[in-house]
């Protein structure tokens, strides 16, 4: 049975002394054997320091992987909360300018169909005031024509010429009109 408390070291196997017996070892040999136990005991002892300084070694890089990793998952993690609040913000603004955009449209579309309704009322206007025009041209028109009928069945007699206030003489009318 093995005492697991019992740790040899090189020095330990060096100065280990046998007790001397009648029909025992070779004194020489043991010594060597020895010897050749402590230098092994050396050189495990140094591997184990260099495997013991390399998984210290590996254990420092690891916590270091283990650190940038929570490093770079929160960073994600950050990036994905950024990118949703960007979303989110840009949806709001491009409802905002949707309905910015809608407001100014029908406010477009209001002033110009008042300015339809204006520019129809002066139309209205206008083409009442052409009729009656027309109309008073054609009352015009019908008087003088009343008038050109008339003078063409009535004869002629010349005018009466009078003189007027000043010395000038003046068209008075005909001479059956006095």
């Amino acid at each position: 049975m093995i005492d697991e408390t019992f740790h040899l070291t090189p020095l330990d196997a060096r100065r280990y002394e046998f007790g001397k017996a009648l029909r025992g070892y070779d004194p020489e040999r043991v010594n060597q054997f020895r010897d050749q136990v402590a230098e092994e005991l050396e050189r495990l002892a140094r591997v184990n320091q260099d495997l013991d300084a390399k998984a210290r070694g590996f254990h420092e890089q690891l916590r270091a992987f283990r650190e940038r990793d929570k490093a770079i998952n929160e960073a994600l993690v950050s990036a994905q909360q950024l990118r949703n609040e960007i979303r989110e913000q840009a949806e709001k603004e491009g409802r905002l300018i949707i309905r910015e955009a809608r407001a100014e449209a029908e406010r477009i579309v209001d002033e110009a169909r008042s300015e339809v309704r204006r520019i129809e009322d002066q139309l209205a206007s206008l083409d009442r005031a052409r009729r009656a025009y027309l109309a008073q041209l054609r009352v015009l028109i019908e008087r003088q024509l009343t008038e050109v009928a008339a003078a063409e069945q009535t004869p002629m007699s010349p005018p009466v010429v009078r003189e007027a206030a000043n010395g000038s003489p003046a068209l008075v009318g005909s001479l059956d009109q006095e």
